[in-house]
């Protein structure tokens, strides 16, 4: 392979120009691109993003979503050089920020670029340093040298347009270096490389043909989501859609669980009057107390009759009363669910 190609210097740059840059190079004469943060969404393992989002976004045909998390990704921002000061401490390689763009020598979609580089200590050799930073309830994921899967494409990813040997991760999650810290490493792997960039290929070629892809192997909840933002609210008026047979196992699957939630439901409303029945004796001889006891030869059943006070604006009264702030207030929300129903014919 060759060295890959500096397109420009992101130094200074404003944010939605370096996007800009991202989306179709510098000189916006690149039809299609993909960064090292798409390759887990094309590969349908992104927790964030889906492959048919992602591609949408690519055809200009709707915009990224807002971000909720935005203190969040500053955070992780500025625990990038954090990360970065205590990868070269504990490895004694020599870390330094490179703030190009790169492009694949022989791929030109390949665009790419690096939290850090580092050279080796033991022998000079140039590395990509990726720093990130998580909550401790994600920290299992990189224990033991565990790599997140979605992490690892973006980093072999890197390897191939830099075209380096090696890479490695600081990742972190607290203020104890000792043991708040991962630094896994790799090694370039051509296999893997070349399956990765095989569908990359079928990627690039599928937004050059406008053929979509589909949600197969994308998680259920984020896949509905994904829906829910690519298509929005559903419109009234639209023609009846008519499915074809292979659709009838996951159809009837839905009316059969649909079903079966709602017979729970009954089943759960007839408990809850049982229980109410059988707490009336209880509460009489519980009066005011708040915990009651009995004891048996085997066991003790703790009795709890406490008063819970909740406090919630009334909406009709607000309503009535300043009704130009409950207007401001009010929150709406949205949602799509299929529901099927059987209908003899």
């Amino acid at each position: 392979m060759a060295a890959p190609i500096l397109l420009c210097d992101t130094t200074g740059m404003s944010n939605e120009r370096w996007l800009e840059c991202r989306m179709h190079g510098p000189k916006g004469d690149i039809p299609y691109t993909i960064g090292g943060s798409d390759v887990a969404a094309i590969f349908g393992v992104s927790p964030w993003t889906t492959p048919l989002e992602l591609w949408m976004i690519k055809k200009g045909r709707m915009k990224p979503k807002p971000k909720d998390n935005a203190d969040q990704l500053e955070m992780g921002h500025l625990l990038e050089p954090i990360a970065a000061h205590w990868y070269a401490k504990k490895s004694g390689n020599y870390v330094y920020e490179d703030k190009g763009l790169y492009q694949h020598a022989d791929h030109p979609y390949a665009l790419a670029n690096f939290d850090r580089r580092y050279e080796r200590a033991s022998d000079g050799e140039s590395g990509i340093l990726e720093c990130k930073s998580c909550t401790y309830h994600k920290a299992d994921g990189w224990s033991d040298e565990a790599i997140p899967l979605y992490y690892e494409f973006q980093l072999r990813f890197y390897l191939a347009v830099a075209d380096v040997q090696h890479g490695a991760f600081s990742c972190i999650w607290g203020n104890n270096p000792a043991n708040d810290l991962a630094m896994p490493e790799i090694e370039r792997d051509r296999v893997k490389e070349d399956m990765i960039f095989e569908r990359l290929e079928e990627w690039i070629w599928s937004l050059e043909h406008d053929a979509p892809p589909t949600m197969s192997g994308v998680k259920p909840t984020l896949a509905m989501e994904s829906l829910a933002r690519i298509y929005g609210n559903s419109q009234p008026g639209l023609p009846t859609i008519e499915f074809s047979s292979k659709f009838e196992h996951p159809l009837r699957q839905i009316a059969l669980l649909q079903g079966k939630i709602k017979d729970c439901e009954a089943e759960r409303k007839l408990y809850e009057k049982e229980i109410e029945a059988h707490s009336v004796r209880i509460a009489e001889v519980m009066k005011e107390h708040e915990h009651g006891i009995l004891t048996t030869t085997k066991d003790k059943l703790l009795i709890d009759f406490v008063t819970r006070t909740t406090k919630r604006p009334s909406s009709d009264a607000l309503k009535k009363k300043y009704p130009s702030i409950y207007a401001d207030v009010l929150n709406v929300s949205t949602s799509r669910k299929v529901k099927v129903s059987v209908q003899p014919i």
